[in-house]
């Protein structure tokens, strides 16, 4: 039986404060249960079959009685609270310290390295909303020719430009001039095209943006896969936050349905080997415009397409739904917040209605897919496999590669 993993990030999708969410200033902060309350409840059949509504309770998706799938949630042991860090720590890779913020803007020296290496001055260079600095920078952006450059609290060092003046491809150059620089002591995790069109007082942002990440310092999991004849399908923005290091093929999408349609093309044409798919419009089109309403729309639209990837499975498949990080839309702060991320496996070989409880790490994603598609575990996190495997899986698990740690 050939086996391939789906692995859906739900970007953004967090379920609760972590214990140390304070540090971050995100106490109380649950992007799930908040944008259920301020709906009056999501609907979610189908994620709620899987069994989200175990995880934690939430508004409109109560527990089932027999869930098609096991469930449970993932706490973040990386530093910090951004998509690079914990995509990276899904795949194994887990950081001790975070990536570098700039909560005043980025120091002298590196703005006036990047306006040498790109021949003009920017604007802006503060932290900002990018709807927000679009707004208040976009006319002059469009009279002087100067992109604009801010941040967040995240790692992130954005540029801001309308096609019109900067086209896209052009925008794309002047990050990775950015990104060339941006290392070491300034290491931030993206460098961030954000491509905008339209007159002032009616600008918007396109789905032409593009992220430059950091390279993984180290092998992750698509790396361990790939040594192991695994190939892996990227789809979304997985291979700019993996900066293309462990991907076989990339599928790059405009939004969250093109995510959905290109993750069933590939189960439906691909044999064996990972499909990787980010969905990032809850994040970057509600989390961080404070839109709860938006939000609770993007995840029904998303349960709608659940049962499109269910009848695409084949028995050798493992389906695993997670978040990497939280941005709860009613908070007053636009930015990520520091969640537990709920964690839906489902497959024929998976047992129905298994809690996973707390994982200690978001790796153990990682080592669940290395176990299931090689029968072996790599490196970091522990494997799962074994808890949700039926029982003639099971045997075959543990007798493949002899341990689950």
């Amino acid at each position: 039986m050939t086996r391939r993993a789906i692995l859906i990030v739900l970007d953004s999708v967090g379920c609760g404060a972590l214990p140390d969410a304070g540090r971050y200033g995100d106490e109380g902060s649950n992007t799930l249960l908040h944008t259920a309350e301020a709906v009056g409840g999501l609907r979610v059949p189908h994620l709620a079959e899987l069994g989200l509504g175990h995880i934690l309770p939430l508004p409109g998706v109560p527990p089932v009685e027999k869930p098609l799938g096991s469930y449970g949630r993932m706490a973040e042991r990386s530093a910090g609270k951004d998509t690079t860090t914990g995509h990276w720590e899904m795949m194994g890779l887990v950081l001790d310290r975070p990536f570098p913020t700039y909560p005043h803007g980025f120091p002298p020296q590196v703005i006036e390295a990047f306006s040498r290496a790109i021949g003009r001055p920017v604007l802006g260079n503060v932290p900002a909303s990018g709807t927000e600095i679009i707004a208040r920078l976009g006319e002059e952006h469009l009279r002087t020719g100067y992109p604009i450059v801010y941040t967040s609290a995240d790692s992130v060092f954005q540029v801001a430009a309308h096609e019109e003046v900067i086209p896209p491809e052009e925008l794309y150059a002047i990050c990775q001039e950015a990104r060339r620089l941006l290392v070491g002591e300034h290491g931030v995790a993206r460098v961030i095209a954000r491509p905008f069109v339209g007159r002032p007082g009616a600008f918007r942002r396109t789905e032409r943006r593009r992220d430059f990440s950091l390279p993984p310092p180290q092998p992750t999991v698509l790396d361990w896969l790939l040594e192991q004849g695994q190939p892996v399908w990227a789809v979304g923005k997985i291979e700019d936050i993996f900066a293309g290091r462990g991907i076989t093929q990339a599928y790059h999408s405009a939004n969250n349905q093109e995510s959905v349609d290109l993750t069933l093309k590939l189960m439906r044409t691909v044999e064996g080997g990972l499909i990787f798919t980010n969905c990032v419009d809850f994040d970057m089109l509600y989390g961080h415009r404070n839109d709860p309403a938006g939000y609770a729309r993007a995840l029904e639209e998303f349960d709608a397409r659940v049962p499109e990837l269910l009848a695409a499975l084949r028995p050798g498949d493992l389906l695993l739904l997670a978040g990497d990080h939280g941005c709860d839309p009613v908070t007053p702060s636009t930015d990520h917040s520091r969640e537990y991320v709920p964690l839906l496996v489902a497959g024929r070989a998976v047992r129905s209605g298994v809690d996973l409880g707390t994982r200690p790490t978001f790796a153990d994603v990682g080592a669940t897919v290395g176990h299931w598609l090689t029968g072996r575990v790599p490196p970091a996190g522990r494997s799962f496999w074994p808890e949700v495997a039926v029982a003639r899986e099971k045997g075959e698990a543990v007798e493949a590669c002899g341990s689950t740690t």
